[in-house]
């Protein structure tokens, strides 16, 4: 979660939407995890996020010939990760030993130094993932740039 004292550029409650439809979007109709489609899953999934970001925080232009720009510097982290099952003998007398490893864990972290009252940071576990076998965590930092 961001920072207390950073307001983000839009309402918690519209990046949570935007985050979501974007993955929604990336991984309609995936069924499970493919380790070939997973650039273009997370490009989807980025693209898209920071299109609205950037269209729904850009001011009209109040001069006609210099282009509008928004307030903020985006930067936008999407991570697939697999699920990996976990199977082990299927027949007594198996040898145990060749069960391959269930589900990892993942922990990450981040940190910045910037201004706490402009700049911040939020991160989100999109949860209809799971029913297709995978974990998706998409982060976003915006930085102020007035």
């Amino acid at each position: 979660m961001a920072s207390d004292l950073s307001a983000p550029p839009v309402p918690y409650t519209r990046l949570k939407e935007i985050t979501e439809s974007a993955c929604e979007t990336a991984l309609s109709g995936v069924t499970s995890y493919s380790h070939a489609d997973t650039e273009t899953w997370n490009t989807t999934i980025i693209n898209n996020i920071l299109g609205a970001l950037v269209s729904e925080t850009t001011q009209s232009s109040s001069s006609g010939s210099t282009p509008a720009q928004p307030q903020f510097k985006y930067v936008v982290n999407s991570t697939i990760i697999q699920h990996a099952g976990s199977t082990g003998p299927t027949t007594p007398g198996e040898d145990s030993s060749k069960k391959i490893s269930g589900r990892r864990g993942m922990h990450a972290a981040s940190g910045a130094y910037w201004n706490n009252e402009k700049d911040g940071m939020w991160s989100f576990k999109y949860p209809g993932a799971d029913s297709k076998g995978l974990d998706v965590v998409v982060g976003v930092i915006w930085v102020w740039v007035g």
